[in-house]
């Protein structure tokens, strides 16, 4: 472990200054830590927000990046604007990514950094992830990935630093809650917000909503399904689902599992989660 984080070190340092491309996700974090420690104020956090990133993703931005001591800030990006984004393809990832990093390196430009890094790390080239395309076209550095550290390694590490989201569950942008083909609207991104917000203040940690024409399928953590199908509280939920605009509710009895809605894809890489 000690030998990859000095790899990590090594590797921000070698940038001189960098943007990094900040989810507020525990791997973006422990860049930025890093980043921070190496480089001093020769680092910028960026945010991309859009109607994709879910409410609390905002808060956490914010919450991490002020822990890192880092600089940051938001940028509005306009990935729905973008017609190959909203019709939801297998790699629509790669159209999101592809605005946000050339964003950045305008930014990185303007700020006088040589280089920008993503949190990426090295399990991610184990499930299909579009978006690593448009990093690699853009030159970004990953030195997580670059490095070796896989995710639990990576917890580890912003565990022993204290870093507050160290245990926090992936949390995706919210168009990898739609079958892709499905054309992706503002609207039903809000719709699919505002129903696993309220999934998750029932206690419940690591929520999927799956959107399907009109109707939702719940995930919830392996562990908590039983409770979730218990009659009356799946009743609450049911309703309270219905009332945001879903046709029919469904839970799903084998839980959350990342890349679900990948099954079937085995080249390129994941975007759906």
């Amino acid at each position: 472990m000690d030998e990859k984080l000095n790899l990590v070190r090594g590797i921000l340092r070698e940038t001189g200054g960098c943007v990094v491309a900040f989810s507020g996700g525990v791997d973006s974090a422990v860049v930025t830590a890093l980043a921070r420690e190496v480089l001093g104020d020769r680092v910028l956090a960026v945010t991309g927000d859009s109607e994709s990133l879910p409410a609390r993703e905002r808060e956490d931005a914010v919450r991490v990046a002020a822990y890192t001591g880092a600089r940051h800030r938001f940028i509005r990006t306009k990935e729905l604007s973008d017609g190959r984004y909203a019709g939801n393809p297998p790699n629509r990832c790669f159209y999101c990514k592809d605005e946000l990093y050339s964003r950045l390196f305008e930014i990185a430009r303007e700020e006088g950094l040589p280089a920008v890094v993503d949190g990426q790390n090295a399990d991610d080239a184990l499930d299909y992830r579009p978006g690593s395309e448009a990093a690699r076209r853009h030159a970004v550095r990953s030195p997580l990935k670059e490095a070796g550290l896989s995710k639990a390694e990576v917890r580890e590490i912003a565990r022993a630093r204290e870093i507050p989201i160290w245990d926090k569950p992936a949390s995706p942008c919210l168009a990898s809650r739609f079958p892709y083909g499905t054309p992706i609207t503002a609207e039903l991104l809000d719709r699919v917000d505002t129903a696993e917000i309220f999934v998750r203040s029932l206690g419940f940690r690591d929520v999927r909503v799956r959107a399907r024409g009109g109707s939702a399928t719940v995930e919830v953590e392996p562990g908590s399904v039983a409770r979730l199908l218990e009659p009356v509280l799946a009743s609450r939920v049911a309703e309270a689902l219905q009332d945001m605009g879903f046709a029919d509710v469904r839970i799903d009895p084998e839980g959350f599992r990342s890349g679900k809605l990948n099954d079937g894809i085995t080249d390129g890489e994941s975007v759906n989660r």
